[in-house]
């Protein structure tokens, strides 16, 4: 099984300077610096990489869109990580700190920021003590400050704990929270690349996305592209939960059959039963029915079967759970999580809850199921960011395939009205 970023996870003591220098790290640096910074761009372009966080954007084009010879600039690092199922950034940063370190520098020198920022979920108390020994271990090797190994090159890095909201995790949310406002979503454009934190040109990677970079500077782009599919290049990172054996993370070269995931690196369904449903991306992207097990994993081939990669976290269903049931507590915690900021978003991700829950009480018809399409039509794509679509997701993706889950309510119940 190829691995990059897992390489070494569980070797005892990875998260220290000393055995992460051992197993060759921040010797990308050396390479990096003596290169010219549009020299790693190119790199990071020709590779294939693709944004972790969910959307698969090309990391080295976004690179590239920063405003010219406008400065200062920032580079933020997303490691909000509030997705529902989504645990790998979490593991990375407690097991192996300096690789995003040292992802960060890279990164910052190739787009000439001198300012970095790790954007925090506000659960992750621990991690943020330990990304901040590891970044105090930097400061004292001379990877981080002040003309950085004799280059000239400067780089402060600091931790910023959030609150945990959900929002946060969208980019201009973040950089809002970031400059002590209110976790709300930006009008786009301008975008972050040309006006982002306090109005200047900013880099907002993922976690894992920024990890990848070492070892695409050490080994070459050509060796990163040549894992993978011809538009999903690399590995990837899968957080498996639900109704598995063997919960956990696991890295994947994309391209990997879905059935091979669950079954095999995830042991199987619980207690042996059948597997109903599986949501491959994170709760915000539709979930497909077992009958679609042997989907590839990778962006293209996911979004043909009507889905997403997103975040990289699999939750796994089995035929023992009401579908209805799971699809009620999905628009929980969207109700919850918004900010109301937009109408469809505050009403629609409310409307929807009530209109479920109601079904659930035996208390609906089967107009219910239109009335709920038609607010799904209404929020889909018409708010500031995609928090109104990662609700709407859950609850089309189930009508769809699951009707009949729905319409077991509907036996026997009086007619009622929205």
């Amino acid at each position: 099984m190829t691995q990059i970023l897992f390489k070494n996870i569980n070797m005892k003591d990875l998260h220290t300077m000393k055995v992460y220098e051992e197993q060759g790290g921040y010797q990308a640096l050396k390479k990096a610096f003596a290169q010219k910074p549009e020299e790693i761009v190119e790199a990071v372009k020709a590779s294939g990489l693709r944004g972790r966080g969910g959307a698969g954007f090309p990391t080295g084009l976004k690179w590239s869109f920063l405003a010219k010879d406008v400065f200062p600039r920032y580079l933020c690092c997303n490691a909000d990580e509030s997705e529902p199922g989504t645990c790998k950034d979490r593991e990375l940063m407690l097991k192996n700190p300096h690789s995003l370190i040292e992802g960060m520098i890279l990164c910052s020198y190739a787009c000439r920021v001198e300012i970095g920022y790790i954007y925090m979920r506000g659960e992750f108390h621990d991690l943020i003590f330990n990304m901040g020994k590891a970044i105090e271990d930097a400061y004292a090797k001379g990877y981080l400050g002040k003309n950085i190994q004799g280059t000239g090159f400067n780089l402060d890095i600091y931790t910023h704990l959030g609150a945990g909201a959900y929002i946060c995790g969208e980019e201009s949310a973040l950089l809002n929270s970031l400059e002590g406002e209110r976790g709300e979503p930006r009008m786009k454009p301008p975008f972050p690349a040309v006006e982002g934190l306090y109005a200047k040109p900013t880099v907002i990677n993922n976690v894992e996305t920024l990890c990848v970079i070492p070892y695409i500077v050490n080994e070459g782009a050509e060796k990163y592209a040549s894992m993978g599919t011809e538009k999903s290049k690399g590995t990837k990172l899968v957080s498996v939960s639900g109704h598995v054996k063997k919960p956990g993370n696991y890295e994947v070269v994309l391209g990997t059959p879905i059935r091979e995931i669950i079954y095999d690196l995830a042991g199987g369904i619980r207690d042996d039963n059948n597997l109903k449903a599986f949501i491959p991306g994170g709760s915000s992207v539709p979930m497909l029915p077992a009958d679609q097990v042997d989907v590839l994993y990778d962006y293209e081939s996911l979004a043909a079967a009507g889905t997403m990669l997103g975040s990289g976290a699999m939750i796994v269903i089995d035929d023992t759970v009401n579908i209805v049931e799971s699809t009620l507590r999905l628009i929980s915690f969207y109700m919850h999580e918004s900010c109301g900021k937009c109408t469809p978003c505050r009403e629609g991700t409310r409307w929807l809850y009530q209109i479920v829950e109601k079904i659930m009480q035996n208390k609906g018809q089967l107009d219910y199921i239109e009335k709920m399409e038609d607010i799904c039509d209404n929020m889909n794509m018409k708010a500031f960011c995609p928090l109104a679509d990662a609700c709407v997701s859950p609850v089309v993706s189930s009508i769809k395939y699951f009707r009949s889950d729905y319409e077991a309510y509907f036996k026997n119940t009086p007619v009622g009205s929205v």
